[in-house]
């Protein structure tokens, strides 16, 4: 089931304007109360009592007790707020405080009225009025709600407007700063709201809630925290959720209710008694509506198609059906981002290796073009070749870092070629970067003829992920656990990594320690003597240790008593092992005594 939400910011540019405008007052400062200008000893000494007697800073009021005047709970509060003493100075140690990233009341779903209305007679000093060139005229484009009352219109020229209202403010409207921040709301709501967002106009949005509102708690709870977020930012709004964008975007403009929310199928009976112009007629339709007495959507229902057609245009028709759900009506989303994409289309189809190449080079130019005016460097790249017979051949590379070097690209997209399967010919190729990042120039200091800068690596791991697989170049870092086989993270291969602690600790680390057998050892310190690993028997010449380690039990409960000894010892044959064994040796709760292999030295 469609749903379509439709939102009408009625005063976009005179509350854009308001928020410019809003002067940031500087906090007042609050003259101190009395009980916080007494002196001081500025040095304590060291102890916490200050030397020569007296009370500590946090212990006023027991200070005022002993001697007499300690308030009562009434006194302190008949005192202003911020004359209060704290809960430190009445001797607690904390105070319950406002969360500090609590940006506007939560909702608590109790009712579905619009947010208090925003006092305008304390927001402007005078009634506003913004204005736009229109041949020789200026006209009304937008008037705030006090100017509203003492009828002024948009579309009323500016000169009537101030033949009826001499205390006017009035300001030149700017519909591109206006379109520009009905953009960056767009963009907001398809990065939180819903992925499909159109801009609806030059006051509104259509948002595509199909199988979203849920996650918002309904739409009845969506719609409420929508307007909460609009009022918090100085927007006033109304809004309507329908199964059609018109019947949404009509009721949104020409409804009385601040959320209106409409059942599906209901959009017929809905929209009847609204004027014809919440169907977006054009203005010769509706004054021709006008010249034949139609003025309610609902004069249109009864009328054939054909000389409906005929006398207001094919466009009303489509916009009637439209709005009562008998043709479909696509939103076309916001993109918040283009993808950077060039295309080649052949005029005979190709097949070998050397045409396909030239082809690649050609793209990757064009491509490199656009990356740099964009001030951008390539991560990924798809290259879709469309066969003869309809079929389509991808292949696609990753970099380890923004770049826009073309022989580079050349030679990662080359490396792909024999994955190409050609088929009867290949008639067009798309090159597109789904992944970008800002690349921009780097200043390069002089070395005077010596270069001490670290080699660039980055060209050498693309290539060698074209040769084998892309994830397998990774390089290893640190990470803080306890447990050794934790300790070791695999990053990407350009990552910095972490610093390694300076515990001795063996080159190769098995991933998951390796039962031992036929162990000889003595208990509880000693490392043993003999031991079976992997089908071979080692004898032990020399070992160190042990070196104790616990289990990591905010993890895991059977980490609670968990210990490992650990011990570096080497065999006959010259081979040197990083063995544990589980448990102390005293405690039967810390292991049983088994015997690992975890790694080996040189």
């Amino acid at each position: 089931m469609t749903r379509v939400a439709s939102l009408y910011l009625p005063q976009l540019a005179i509350e854009r304007l308001r928020r410019l405008e809003r002067p940031s007052r500087p906090r007042e400062r609050r003259p101190a109360a009395p009980y916080l200008t007494l002196p001081v000893d500025d040095n304590p000494g060291e102890c916490s009592v200050p030397r020569g007697g007296g009370w500590r800073q946090g212990a006023r009021w027991a200070r005022d007790g002993a001697l007499g005047h300690q308030p009562d709970q009434a006194e302190i509060d008949a005192l202003p707020a911020h004359q209060r003493p704290t809960m430190r100075e009445m001797g607690r140690r904390s105070e319950a405080a406002e969360h500090v990233f609590k940006a506007m009341p939560a909702d608590e779903g109790g009712s579905s009225a619009s947010p208090p209305a925003i006092s305008w007679s304390t927001l402007w000093a005078r009634p506003t009025i913004m204005i736009a060139r229109t041949g020789q005229r200026d006209i009304v484009t937008s008037a705030c709600p006090v100017a509203l009352e003492m009828g002024l219109r948009p579309g009323m020229a500016a000169a009537h407007a101030r033949a009826l209202v001499t205390d006017l403010d009035v300001r030149e409207a700017d519909p591109d700063a206006d379109r520009a921040s009905l953009d960056r709301l767009a963009l907001h709501a398809v990065g939180h709201w819903t992925p499909t967002v159109s801009v609806c106009d030059a006051d509104g949005l259509w948002m595509d809630l199909t199988g979203v509102t849920h996650l918002f708690g309904g739409e009845q709870r969506f719609c409420r925290r929508l307007l909460r977020f609009l009022e918090w930012l100085g927007f006033t709004a109304r809004i309507a959720i329908a199964g059609t964008a018109g019947a949404a975007y009509a009721l949104a403009r020409y409804g009385s209710d601040p959320i209106t929310l409409l059942p599906a199928g209901m959009e017929t009976q809905a929209i009847a008694d609204l004027p014809l112009a919440a169907l977006r007629l054009e203005p010769q339709a509706l004054h021709a509506a006008a010249r034949f007495g139609l003025e309610r959507i609902a004069d249109l229902y009864p009328m054939p198609r054909g000389p409906l057609a005929k006398r207001l245009g094919l466009a009303t028709v489509r916009r009637l059906d439209q709005a009562r759900g008998m043709v479909a009506e696509p939103i076309i989303p916001v993109v918040p981002f283009e993808t950077p994409r060039v295309e080649r289309r052949l005029l005979e189809p190709i097949g070998t290796a050397q045409a396909i190449t030239q082809v690649i080079g050609d793209l990757v130019d064009d491509l490199a073009i656009q990356l740099q005016e964009r001030g951008m460097g390539l991560r990924s790249a798809h290259l879709a070749c469309l066969i003869v017979d309809g079929s389509e051949q991808r292949v696609a590379i990753g970099t380890a870092r923004a770049t826009r070097d073309p022989a580079h690209l050349k030679r990662m997209l080359a490396m792909r070629v024999e994955r190409i399967d050609p088929g009867l010919g290949i008639e067009a190729m798309t090159l597109a970067a789904p992944r970008v990042e800002e690349l921009k120039s780097e200043t390069v200091e002089a070395g005077l003829g010596r270069d001490d800068r670290p080699p660039e690596i980055a060209p050498l791991v693309d290539q060698l992920a074209g040769r084998i697989e892309p994830d397998m170049p990774f390089r290893l870092s640190s990470h803080e656990s306890d447990v050794p086989e934790r300790a070791v993270r695999r990053i990407a291969p350009l990552a910095k990594p972490m610093g390694w602690p300076g515990w001795k600790r063996p080159i190769r680390l098995l991933g998951r320690p390796e039962l031992l057998s036929n162990v000889i050892a003595l208990m509880p310190d000693h490392p043993p003597r003999r031991f079976t690993w992997r089908g071979a028997s080692y004898r032990v010449v020399a070992g160190d240790g042990p070196e104790r380690i616990h289990g990591e039990w905010w993890r895991s409960a059977r980490e609670m008593w968990a210990v490992r000894d650990y011990f570096r010892v080497e065999a006959a044959g010259g081979e040197r092992f990083w063995l544990f064994r589980r448990g102390d040796g005293v405690d039967e709760q810390t292991g049983n005594l088994s015997w690992f292999m975890h790694g080996m030295f040189g």
